[in-house]
C-alpha cells in the first residue's frame, strides 16, 4: 500500500478548508477518469519530487490544491491525476476465422512455414520479399528485415537491452495455484520488476493488457508456442503501476519510472493516458530524469473515444509520441493527432474513413484469457495506441542493439533515438499532426549506411 502523509493541525491553511468544504463534498473521483480521493500531490521549494499527501475528511481535492498554491514553499499542487490503460475493444470479434483463441504448439508450428506469419501482419515487410516464405503486408513494419540486420550485427532480437513494460503487470512467472506464467515467456528473460500496486514484488497480471503489451516487445520465439515478439531475445523488467481495471495514478506511475531508471532499464514503454490537457507535474519530473540518464521512453498518444486530444504521458518531455495504423496500412479510426505524435505503428482495428483498405484485423498475442490468471489465449480483441506503442519500444531496443546510433551519452542517445525512428519511417502522405514522422520501418532503422 502506497505511503501517505496524513495532513494535521499543524498545516492550518488545509484545517481551515474543512469548513468550507463540509457542505460542497466532491465525488469520489473527479470529472472524466478523475483523480484519487483524499489526496493531493505537492511538491516544496527545495524537495526533489512531489508526493501523495492524504487530506482530513471532508477537505476537497481542487480546494485543497488552490489553497496550496498560494503558499510560496509550493512548487506545485496537484490532484492524483489518474490515468487508464489504452486499448479499445472493437465491435465485433475479429479472431481469425480458423483461430480458436488457443496457443498452438509445436505439431502446429510445423504444419506451415513461419505460421506466426498467419496472424502477426503487422512484423512483416510492406514491399519487396525478404523472404519467399513469407507474405508481405501493407501495414506491416518489417521487423523481419529488422531481425535479418540484428543477427547481421551479432545481436539477434535486441540481446542484452533491457525494456521496462509499466502497465498492469505481467503473466512472467507462477505462483502459487493462482497464477502461471505465459506460456510464450521464458523465466530467463525476465528481470526483477516490483508492483507498485500492491506493493510487493510480484508485478503479476490480473487484467491481460501488460501480457499482451510486453509479448509484443519480446515474446519468444522458435519454441514452437504461440507468436514472437518484435525484440524477442531482449530482458523484460515488469512494472505494474495500473490496477487490474487497467487504472493507476500519477504518483505510482511516477514511482515505476523512476524504478526501472535506477534499475538501469534502456527503454521504458507506457501504454496507457491521463485525461485530455492534463499536465502532470510529478510524471513530468520523472520523465525528465529519464531522459536526463539516457533512457528511451515511449507512450501511446490515446485513443479517441477514451481521450479527446494527445494525452501524457505522449506529451511529456522527451517522450516518442505513438498512434496507431491499421493492417492496410491506414490511421486507424481511433488514433488521435497533435503536434506530440511522433509515429505511428500497428494498432489494428478499423481505419479512418476514405482509405483504400478496409482490412481490419487486430494485433494477435499471447496473453490471458478472460480474467483468469491461469489460461491464455491469443484473443482478438486488442486494438489501440497501446499496441502500437509496444512496436515502437521494440523496436528501440532493436536499434540500440543494432548499434546504427554509435557511442551517444545519455540525452545525446534518446535525441538520436528519435530522430532514428523518425527519419527512417515510411511516409503514408498524412498531415504532420496524424503521422509524425510515419509508419515505424525497422529495417531501414536498425541498417548501417
Amino acid at each position: 500500500m502506497r505511503r501517505l502523509i496524513t495532513i494535521f493541525a499543524p498545516i492550518a491553511l488545509l484545517a481551515a478548508l474543512a469548513a468550507a468544504t463540509a457542505t460542497a463534498a466532491e465525488p469520489a473521483v473527479g470529472q472524466a477518469r478523475g483523480f484519487a480521493p483524499g489526496q493531493v500531490v505537492v511538491k516544496f521549494e527545495g524537495g526533489r519530487a512531489g508526493r501523495a499527501l492524504k487530506l482530513a475528511p471532508g477537505i476537497g481535492v481542487r480546494r485543497a490544491a488552490r489553497a496550496l498554491r498560494d503558499n510560496p514553499r509550493v512548487a506545485y499542487a496537484q490532484p492524483n491525476h489518474i490515468a487508464t490503460a489504452s486499448a479499445t475493444t472493437p465491435p465485433p470479434d475479429y479472431t481469425l476465422p480458423d483461430d480458436p483463441g488457443t496457443i498452438g504448439g509445436a505439431s502446429d508450428a510445423a504444419a506451415v512455414v513461419a505460421g506466426w506469419a498467419l496472424k502477426q501482419w503487422n512484423f512483416l515487410a510492406y514491399e519487396g520479399s525478404a523472404t519467399a516464405r513469407l507474405p508481405l503486408s501493407p501495414g506491416g513494419i518489417d521487423a523481419v528485415g529488422a531481425w535479418r540486420n540484428l543477427a547481421a550485427a551479432g545481436r539477434p532480437g535486441a540481446e542484452g537491452v533491457t525494456v521496462a513494460v509499466l502497465d498492469t503487470g505481467v503473466a512472467y512467472r507462477n505462483q502459487g495455484r493462482r497464477f502461471r506464467r505465459s506460456p510464450d515467456f521464458a523465466a530467463g528473460q525476465f528481470v526483477k520488476g516490483h508492483d507498485f500496486v500492491d506493493g510487493d514484488r510480484l508485478p503479476l497480471d490480473e487484467n491481460g493488457h501488460g501480457t499482451h503489451i510486453a509479448g509484443t516487445i519480446a515474446e519468444k520465439t522458435d519454441n514452437g508456442v504461440g507468436l514472437t515478439g518484435v525484440a524477442y531475445r531482449a530482458k523484460l523488467m515488469p512494472v505494474r503501476v495500473l490496477d487490474r481495471q487497467g487504472a493507476g495514478d500519477a504518483v505510482t506511475i511516477a514511482k515505476g519510472i523512476r524504478y526501472a531508471v535506477r534499475r538501469r532499464a534502456q527503454v521504458i514503454n507506457m501504454s496507457f493516458n491521463f485525461d485530455c490537457g492534463k499536465r502532470v507535474k510529478v510524471v513530468d519530473e520523472a520523465l525528465r530524469e529519464a531522459y536526463e540518464r539516457g533512457v528511451v521512453t515511449v507512450a501511446s498518444v490515446g485513443n479517441l473515444g477514451s481521450e479527446s486530444c494527445v494525452s501524457a504521458p505522449a506529451t511529456g518531455p522527451r517522450v516518442i509520441g505513438v498512434g496507431g495504423t491499421t493492417e492496410g496500412g491506414c490511421l486507424g479510426d481511433y488514433s488521435l493527432a497533435g503536434k506530440k505524435v511522433d509515429l505511428l505503428a500497428p494498432g489494428g482495428g478499423d481505419p479512418v474513413p476514405g482509405c483504400a483498405s478496409v482490412s481490419a484485423r487486430p494485433v494477435f498475442q499471447v496473453t490471458l484469457r478472460g480474467r483468469s490468471t491461469r489460461e491464455f489465449g491469443i484473443p482478438g480483441r486488442y486494438v489501440g495506441t497501446s499496441m502500437a506503442a509496444a512496436h515502437v519500444s521494440g523496436g528501440a531496443a532493436l536499434v540500440l542493439a543494432s548499434g546504427v546510433l554509435g557511442r551517444q551519452r545519455q540525452k545525446a542517445r534518446v535525441k538520436a533515438m528519435t530522430k532514428r525512428l523518425r527519419s527512417t519511417a515510411r511516409d503514408l502522405g498524412l498531415p504532420r499532426a496524424q503521422q509524425g514522422g510515419g509508419l515505424l520501418d525497422l529495417d531501414r532503422a536498425t541498417t548501417r549506411g
